[in-house]
């Protein structure tokens, strides 16, 4: 009997070990081939936008205003609206972001509800589909004034933006240490000044983290655009008109039957996707070298 016993104790972990292992190998094995299917399609997007966007590439798609079909129009104003509207949209979303990222990390605890709420708002506005924002800035900026404006497009874009820049400021502001903050005001300091000049300081590079993800984020959208500055096939500088952009041209082009419209189109979409990938490898550069 304690033969047996003893056999039996001394198989199951054998067993046990084996099967584990087995496990541990087909888990790993599953975790290589989604990885690998996410950098396929990553590298066939990418594949297929510079084949058919390369070529499209050139000084007058880049340095030419949008023009009637066959007029060797380019993308200047579009690109120029582009990133007026994205800055705009930064300088607006970037304050509000921080102010209230610093509220919830530093005053806002788990048991204050109004807290809590802004921090359920934040979540939520993270999920909206952006069209929603479209047409809600149309809504209160667009219909009332009776025109479309670049301010519009700036204010949407802005929407999207303030939750990312809101959940990465509270996120990184957690990760300060608390003997931080305590040095701080064992020095005198006030817990304004312990949490701008410290805190945040610590913090800036991921701070600018989510900065830069979020101008990632925003830099793409049409939905909120095409309800709000529209587009323009001139050049506009004011941002009371409607100003061209990016993702609008590309996305009214991409359905045209001219086929030098279709092919500015895929080289916008590869100057949008170029612009995000170097954003984000921006982004990773700083969190590694911070």
């Amino acid at each position: 009997m304690s033969d047996m016993t003893t056999s039996s104790s001394g198989w199951a972990p054998n067993a046990n070990g084996a099967r584990r292992r087995q496990m541990d190998k087909l888990a790993t094995l599953l975790g290589m081939v989604a990885a690998g299917i996410l950098v396929l399609v990553l590298t066939s997007i990418l594949w297929t936008l510079l084949s058919r966007g390369i070529s499209g590439l050139s000084a007058a798609a880049i340095m030419k205003p949008m023009g009637p079909p066959g007029s060797g129009g380019g993308l200047a104003n579009a690109i120029l609206g582009s990133l007026i509207q994205t800055f705009l949209a930064l300088l607006i979303a970037t304050p509000l972001g921080l102010g209230c990222g610093i509220y919830l990390s530093e005053y806002g605890n788990r048991q204050n509800r109004f807290a809590s709420c802004v921090r359920f708002v934040s979540d939520v506005l993270m999920s909206v589909p952006s069209i929603l924002v479209g047409l809600f800035v149309y809504q209160i900026l667009v219909a009332p004034f009776g025109h479309f404006s670049a301010f519009a497009g700036s204010v949407a874009l802005a929407i999207l933006a303030v939750p990312i820049i809101v959940r990465t400021t509270e996120d990184m502001l957690r990760l300060v240490p608390i003997a931080m903050r305590e040095a701080g005001a064992a020095l005198g300091a006030t817990r304004w000044r312990v949490t701008l000049f410290l805190c945040l300081r610590s913090a800036k590079t991921g701070v600018l983290t989510g900065i830069l993800l979020a101008l990632a984020r925003v830099s793409g959208e049409t939905a909120p655009l095409l309800f709000t500055s529209l587009g323009n096939q001139n050049w506009s500088f004011s941002l009371n008109r409607p100003m061209a952009s990016l993702p609008v041209t590309i996305y009214q082009y991409a359905g045209a039957s001219y086929e030098d419209w279709v092919q500015l189109a895929w080289a916008g979409a590869l100057l949008v996707t170029m612009g995000v990938l170097a954003i984000n490898i921006a982004v990773r550069l700083s969190a590694r070298r911070g």
